[in-house]
C-alpha cells in the first residue's frame, strides 16, 4: 500500500501545474480578449464627460427629443389602449350566453302564460 507522503507529493504537484494553468482574477496584463485601455485614470464623471459651468443647461443631442417623445407616446397608447380593451374572458362570455338563457325562457314562460 503507498504511503500517504507519496500522496501528498503526488496532490502538490497537480496542484501546482493545475494553478499556473487557470485565470487568475484580477489580470496578469494584457490578454488576449482586452486591451489595456487609453485613459490613464478614471476621472469619476459619468460618460467621461465634464460637469458644465454653474448656469449653463446642457444641449440636447439630435436624438434625444424624438427618443423622448416616442417613450412619451408609447406610454400613453398603451395605457389608453390597455384600459380600453374589451373583455374577451371565458367567464363573461359564458354569464353573457348563460343571461341570454335566463331571458329566452323567460320570455318562453310568459308567452305561455299568456295563452
Amino acid at each position: 500500500m503507498p504511503s500517504a507522503k507519496s500522496f501528498s507529493a503526488a496532490a502538490g504537484t497537480l496542484r501546482s501545474r493545475l494553478t499556473s494553468s487557470l485565470r487568475h482574477r484580477g489580470g496578469d496584463g494584457p490578454s488576449r480578449w482586452t486591451t489595456p485601455g487609453h485613459q490613464v485614470r478614471p476621472n469619476g464623471y459619468f460618460l467621461n464627460r465634464t460637469p458644465l459651468p454653474p448656469g449653463q443647461s446642457r444641449k440636447w443631442e439630435d436624438w434625444e427629443l424624438p427618443c423622448y417623445v416616442t417613450s412619451f407616446l408609447t406610454i400613453v397608447i398603451l395605457g389608453v389602449g390597455l384600459n380600453a380593451k374589451p373583455d374577451l374572458t371565458l367567464e363573461t362570455w359564458a354569464h353573457q350566453k348563460a343571461l341570454e338563457r335566463l331571458e329566452s325562457q323567460k320570455q318562453i314562460v310568459t308567452a305561455n302564460d299568456s295563452d
